[in-house]
């Protein structure tokens, strides 16, 4: 990792304003860096102020001062080569389309064949020197569109601020029937089921999960559903969605109806991320998947 910032001082927290302050400061206020990062600086990194290398733990930074930290990157992802369908890219993050049946990172015996072995592979085959730092996940049998970093303080801003400042999502799904209204919000905690270490349950020993819906069109008996999430929890639309009633078509986990879907039809539609080191936005979307567009509409 080689990064440089132009440093400005305006707005950082418990400073007063543009007066000189530690480089730790900056970067872990106005540049994401996580503690454990800061750490691999000071430790196995090289930091300059200005093109001068600097200690880590005395240096101060000024308003207009240039700060560059270079960090090496190693991976125990394998690079796998598998075709990759890529929305978006720049120097700072990706966007990719992922396939129905897919891990995004390797878990549960699968360590060779994600979306995190396939675009290590993809880095490496265009000279970038870079790890596989996903900002959020899909399930393995949810498509959609996956953001992933190409810097860790860059992941860590962006995870840090998933309430919706930086980073926001919208999903579309097909269940059986109709909600109770056309558009509401579903606020219920999620916590793990007692009885297993992947299904989770709407209880009010959980963490807090918000999850907005507006019914987009009704047929034969299903609803096609556009879902916007204030929260990431695991599972947390699935889990939702089963609890007012209403499963995703496919679900085997929640009580969907499989006979007609054989994974729950739940599609990541629309992305929208803003880059906090940069303040520049992107906004992409994907096409629903043929299977889910035959689920509504048929053939």
């Amino acid at each position: 990792m080689n990064v440089t910032y132009k440093v400005s001082l305006a707005g950082l927290s418990g400073e007063k304003a543009l007066a000189p302050v530690s480089v730790r400061a900056f970067l872990r206020q106005k540049c994401g860096f996580s503690h454990g990062l800061w750490r691999r600086l000071k430790w196995n990194g090289t930091l300059l102020v200005n093109g001068e290398e600097v200690r880590a733990t005395t240096a101060v930074v000024r308003d207009g001062d240039v700060v560059t930290c270079r960090i090496a990157e190693s991976s125990s992802l394998a690079a796998t080569p598998m075709p990759l369908d890529i929305r978006y890219e720049d120097e700072y993050m990706i966007v990719l389309n992922k396939p129905a049946g897919m891990l995004v990172h390797p878990t549960g015996g699968d360590y060779d064949n994600t979306l995190g072995n396939g675009l290590l592979h993809y880095y490496r085959r265009t000279g970038q020197e870079i790890d596989f730092h996903p900002v959020h996940r899909l399930d393995r049998n949810t498509t959609g569109l996956v953001l992933v970093a190409k810097q860790p303080q860059l992941q860590n801003a962006l995870t840090q601020g998933n309430g919706g400042k930086f980073f926001h999502r919208s999903y579309v799904a097909v269940i059986e029937g109709e909600m109770p209204l056309p558009a509401g919000t579903i606020d219920l905690p999620i916590a793990r089921h007692p009885d297993s270490i992947i299904q989770r349950i709407c209880s009010q020993e959980g963490q807090v999960a918000v999850t907005h819906y507006r019914t987009l069109a009704r047929r034969g008996g299903r609803s096609l559903l556009w879902l916007e999430l204030e929260t990431g929890r695991t599972h947390q639309i699935r889990v939702h969605l089963a609890a007012m009633g209403h499963p995703l078509l496919g679900d085997d986990l929640y009580g969907g109806d499989t006979s007609v879907m054989k994974r729950q039809a739940l599609h990541a539609v629309h992305l929208e991320a803003e880059n906090p080191l940069t303040g520049e936005s992107i906004s992409i979307y994907s096409d629903v998947p043929q299977d889910m567009r035959d689920l509504f509409w048929g053939h």
